[in-house]
C-alpha cells in the first residue's frame, strides 16, 4: 500500500510492475488470509508505526478481494491495473497522433522491432504494443530475482524497451500533472 502509493506518484510504470508483482505474491499466498498475514504483512513490523500494520492488511485483502471477484486467482491482471495500461495507451496513441515530440516519436519506432518480434512469440492472442512491453519487462524482472542468465540480445531488447517505457512514464506524469496538454484538449 505505502509503495504502491508512492510508485504511482512517482513513476507509473514501476507502480504497474510493482502491482503485477503485488498480484503474483497474492497467488503465491493462495489468497489465503492467514498466508498474506504471515508472508506479506508482517514484512512491515517493525518498519512502518503499528497503528498502520490494519491499513496495510485492508489494502491486501481488499485486493484479493478484487482478484476472487474478477476471477483472477490463477493469471491476470486486476482492472485497476489494466485502466492503467489503458490511460497509458491513450497517452501513447496521442502523443503519436499530434507528432510534436520527436523525441518520444523516435523512441518508440526504435522500440517497435523488439515491440514486433516480442508479438510474435505470443501465439493467437497477442498483448497490445504497451501491455507487451511490460510484460517483457516483468519477465526480465522475474529472471534477474532469479539470478538466470540473460543474452546479450536480450539486454539491448529489454534497455531499449526501458528506455520507451520510462519516457512514456514521465510523459504520463506530465500528463496527469497538466504541464502536457493536447490540441483536442
Amino acid at each position: 500500500m505505502i509503495i504502491a502509493q508512492q510508485k504511482r506518484k512517482e513513476n507509473i510504470a514501476e507502480y504497474l510492475l510493482y502491482m503485477w508483482q503485488v498480484e503474483d505474491l497474492l497467488r503465491a499466498c493462495d489468497l489465503d488470509d492467514d498466508r498474506i498475514d504471515q508472508l506479506l504483512v508482517s514484512r512491515f513490523n517493525g518498519v512502518v508505526p503499528e497503528e498502520q500494520i490494519p491499513a496495510i492488511r485492508q489494502w491486501y485483502l481488499e485486493l484479493r478481494d478484487m482478484m476472487l471477484t474478477e476471477g483472477k486467482r490463477q493469471s491476470g491482471h486486476l482492472q485497476i491495473n489494466e485502466n492503467v495500461i489503458t490511460d497509458m495507451t491513450d497517452l501513447h496513441l496521442r502523443l503519436l497522433k499530434e507528432g510534436h515530440d520527436a523525441i518520444y516519436t523516435s523512441c518508440f519506432y526504435s522500440t517497435l522491432p523488439y515491440i514486433v518480434e516480442l508479438r510474435g512469440r505470443e501465439g493467437e492472442n497477442k498483448l497490445g504494443e504497451l501491455e507487451t512491453c511490460f510484460t517483457a519487462l516483468y519477465g526480465l524482472m522475474i529472471l534477474n530475482m532469479q539470478k538466470r542468465e540473460i543474452s546479450e540480445q536480450t539486454k539491448v531488447a529489454m534497455q531499449q524497451i526501458s528506455k520507451f517505457i520510462a519516457l512514456l512514464a514521465d510523459k504520463y506524469n506530465s500528463w496527469k500533472n497538466g504541464e502536457l496538454k493536447f490540441t483536442e484538449d
